[in-house]
């Protein structure tokens, strides 16, 4: 598919971006008034936000920061940081793929041979694939360097054999970024190789998982005897922990940026209520969490725009998060009360979905309490 010519040109600054899109929003208001539509199932959802991705990458707005080489418009990654807080402040939602962009595409530019990179990276940016993550695995959550999944080199490239688990919407994924190990049994972090898996190779069996919210997004991955080849190799053979943590960094970073912006839109909802659902005291408690969240993980996206590392500091973001997303949920639920509990309508039943998955949040991408082990030691040198 051709790359269309955008009709931008790269802003200077962050503040140029974000005037421009805002210029950009309002000029295409009448065909984005589709976009405000939440409900259907979860395929119409995925299909209706790949419209708006592809408008946004036909425009050039999300090709702000990638390379020319792999479909992008160059300038600094930050300058697409806007995209997601703007479209918020319109009352649209972000397209399901935006996180999966900032956490998995860096990682895949990076490491991934540049012929690969220039051929999936376009299609993930336009919204015609979606990619999932296959990190975790039963024992091998928060502790990633105890992963078994195992990569036998065969003729040609790879044979997987194992499972993988809590891998969100892996049911709709188009490809993975997977974590294997081409090391001894007891190699830990040293002995673990990363690839981009296509998600329809023979031998993958995903079967989906009902959350306490009602959702299917968690999946289970099983793998059988499955062929990679050798050119989907990100990086070298057993340096797949650096591939790692250049996704776990955009993930307690640039999403933890996208994140606060929609709890910063829920906290708007809840204060803004008809009914008076929390004092002023408890909503400026869940404003001061979220304005330290917002800090911190603008912090990280500017580092990691700069190319600058990150190391540890990313702990501090994800526990922020965590912290502050737990909080205006109990808020809401404390206010809320028996809508939130028994309540049928719309409203009831979106701010139950987000205090019933908002109890996942200190366990997903780390558990809080590795978080605050590796901020004590790594952060403030206490002992172990």
């Amino acid at each position: 598919m051709t790359t269309p010519t955008s009709t931008i040109t790269v802003p200077a600054t962050v503040a140029e971006a974000r005037d421009g899109f805002r210029a950009w929003l309002a000029a295409n208001r009448a065909d984005l008034e589709q976009f405000r539509e939440s409900g259907g199932d979860v395929t119409e959802i995925f299909d209706r936000l790949g419209l708006l991705q592809r408008m946004l990458y036909d425009a050039g707005w999300i090709r702000l920061g990638w390379p020319e080489a792999i479909g992008g418009l160059g300038g600094r990654p930050i300058l697409r940081s806007v995209v997601s807080e703007e479209l918020a402040r319109a009352g649209y939602p972000p397209p399901f793929s935006f996180a999966t962009q900032e956490v998995l595409g860096p990682a895949v530019a990076e490491f991934a041979r540049p012929e690969l990179a220039a051929e999936v990276l376009p299609r993930l940016l336009r919204g015609e694939e979606t990619w999932c993550q296959g990190f975790s695995e039963p024992g091998a959550g928060s502790d990633l360097a105890a992963l078994r999944l195992k990569a036998v080199a065969a003729e040609g490239g790879w044979r997987i054999s194992g499972e993988k688990i809590w891998t969100s919407w892996a049911q709709f994924a188009d490809r993975c970024v997977l974590l294997a190990r081409t090391g001894a049994a007891g190699s830990a972090h040293r002995g673990i190789s990363a690839f981009l898996l296509d998600m329809d190779t023979a031998g993958i069996e995903v079967s989906p998982l009902r959350s306490m919210n009602g959702d299917d997004e968690f999946c289970s991955l099983y793998f059988d005897d499955v062929f990679v080849p050798e050119d989907r190799l990100l990086g070298v053979v057993d340096g797949g922990w650096a591939v790692a943590m250049h996704v776990l960094a955009g993930e307690r970073g640039a999403a933890a940026w996208q994140r606060q912006i929609w709890l910063r839109s829920r906290l708007t909802d809840l204060a803004t209520a008809p009914e008076q659902v929390a004092g002023d005291a408890v909503v400026g408690e869940a404003f001061e969490l979220l304005m330290a969240l917002r800090l911190l993980s603008r912090r990280t996206v500017h580092a990691l725009s700069d190319g600058e590392p990150v190391g540890s500091t990313t702990s501090l973001d994800k526990l922020a998060m965590s912290t502050a997303e737990k909080f205006l949920f109990d808020v809401a639920l404390t206010g809320l009360g028996s809508d939130i509990v028994l309540g049928g309508g719309e409203a009831a039943e979106s701010w139950r979905n987000d205090y019933l998955y908002s109890r996942a949040s200190s366990i997903y991408g780390g558990a809080a309490e590795i978080q605050r082990n590796i901020i004590a030691e790594r952060l403030l040198g206490l002992p172990r």
